[in-house]
């Protein structure tokens, strides 16, 4: 037996079909990104704020004053 012949059409369906499938994919991706990117910048900015504000306590200068 002989496979029935590919048309034009059939290629068309099949490629429209595989760029469907791609760009749900890809849709999936951006999102998953965008929170991964929002979530490690919040904890940048945790860690960089907790550092800074034990560094100030570590760091800092007592001023006594005493009057006469």
């Amino acid at each position: 037996m002989t496979d029935p012949a590919i048309t034009p059409a059939d290629l068309e369906q099949k490629f429209r079909s595989i760029q469907g499938e791609i760009e749900t994919v890809s849709s999936d991706s951006k999102k998953l990104v965008q929170i991964a990117g929002v979530v490690g910048a919040v904890v940048l900015l945790g860690a960089i704020y907790f550092f800074g504000r034990r560094a100030g306590k570590r760091n800092s200068t007592v001023l006594e004053i005493r009057r006469l």
